[in-house]
């Protein structure tokens, strides 16, 4: 079979087509300001315990419709699953929804994840140093911090989806994503400054996976459960600015003072009273990446805890598009240039097998 030299340019602009209407805008500008009603977290490790109470509580309110691990077909009574007993309260094994049953040991009722995963959108970590006995202590210390979506003010990864998956919401700002327009490129993973999407590799129907702030929620005046369950205050819900107040004023107190710190929301009556803690390099989040609405504070540096020190101060979609956008066409490229090759093949191949047929 030939292919004719109209046909073979036929296919060569509807691939271009096809290839450009895969393009976001580059010219497009997202905005750099907080959204008017902006809300987002406030982590300050120095309160954390370690309890995992937002990990679990992350799992159990996102498994539910409408949260972020929420697929069709899962089992009902997200809770009652989690704790193994049946909605009728009778106590019998089952299989917890996003849980792995793979490690030994722990017959599938806790995951044990040591990283986000496309089952796991929250975190809590620990870092260790010597004697490990002083807590908040770089050195012959521990401390805990949590991972997990920042929301960026200036999302990377929205900006180069050229499905439209990922969205931040133009009045909270939460930074969401929508299975429906995924395509699975996975140019969300590539541009996150902060390295949170995660994709899930063992799925027959993957999708991306990271926090959206419970967004969920917000319709029932709820918010995000890592902060609702968390029972020392080391997560707090709030609007993102009264937050960042917040968190400059504890970074400026002096270590040793008294403090009444909110729990739950910044706005809680219930709170409690604990000496301010020394707190290192800054308060993150203010700035990284143009600016994120889930913020941080902590004892020990961030970049001992792992945290990337050579994040821009700036929003990076411009950055990144300049280097992602050049993706598609070096797919195209290569499509392009092997339907090219296939044609002059087949051509070649077509042409000796007639002289062959004529020699004999």
């Amino acid at each position: 079979m030939t292919i004719s030299r109209r046909d073979f340019l036929k296919g060569v602009a509807g691939s271009g087509v096809v290839m450009a209407a895969a393009v976001p805008d580059v010219d497009a500008k997202m905005s750099k300001e907080l959204p008017p009603k902006a809300v987002g977290i406030l982590y300050d490790a120095t309160l954390c315990i370690g309890c995992k109470s937002c990990m679990v509580n992350c799992k159990i309110h996102n498994s539910v419709p409408g949260g972020a691990l929420h697929k069709e077909g899962m089992v009902s009574g997200v809770c009652d699953a989690l704790l193994c007993r049946s909605p009728e309260g009778e106590e019998k094994a089952t299989d917890p929804p996003y849980e792995t049953g793979g490690i030994k040991g722990n017959e599938g009722i806790w995951d044990a994840s040591q990283d986000l995963t496309g089952k796991t959108l929250s975190i809590i970590k620990v870092y260790r140093n010597g004697t490990g006995e002083q807590k908040d202590s770089p050195v012959n210390g521990h401390a805990f911090f949590k991972q997990q979506c920042l929301h960026c003010i200036t999302p990377a990864c929205a900006s180069v989806c050229p499905a439209g998956a990922f969205k931040k919401d133009p009045v909270n700002g939460a930074v969401y994503y929508e299975a429906y327009r995924c395509i699975g490129c996975r140019y969300c993973q590539i541009a996150c400054p902060f390295n949170v999407p995660r994709y899930e590799w063992d799925s027959a129907w993957p999708e991306v996976r990271k926090c959206q702030l419970c967004r969920h929620r917000f319709a029932e005046g709820k918010y995000s459960a890592c902060a609702e369950f968390c029972p020392t205050g080391a997560t707090i819900f709030g609007r993102v600015e009264d937050l960042r107040q917040e968190a400059k004023k504890r970074f400026s107190m002096k270590p040793g003072t008294e403090y009444e710190y909110p729990i739950k929301t910044l706005d809680s009556r219930e709170t409690s009273l604990r000496k301010v803690s020394r707190y290192a390099d800054r308060v993150y989040g203010l700035s990284e990446a143009g600016g994120t609405q889930n913020i941080m504070l902590s004892g020990v540096s961030f970049e001992l805890l792992g945290f990337d020190r050579d994040i821009p101060h700036s929003a990076l979609p411009d950055l990144t598009w300049a280097y992602v956008a050049k993706i598609p066409w070096v797919f195209a490229g290569v499509f392009l240039g092997g339907t090219t090759i296939h044609a002059i093949t087949s051509r070649m191949a077509k042409h000796g097998k007639d002289k062959e047929e004529k020699h004999d």
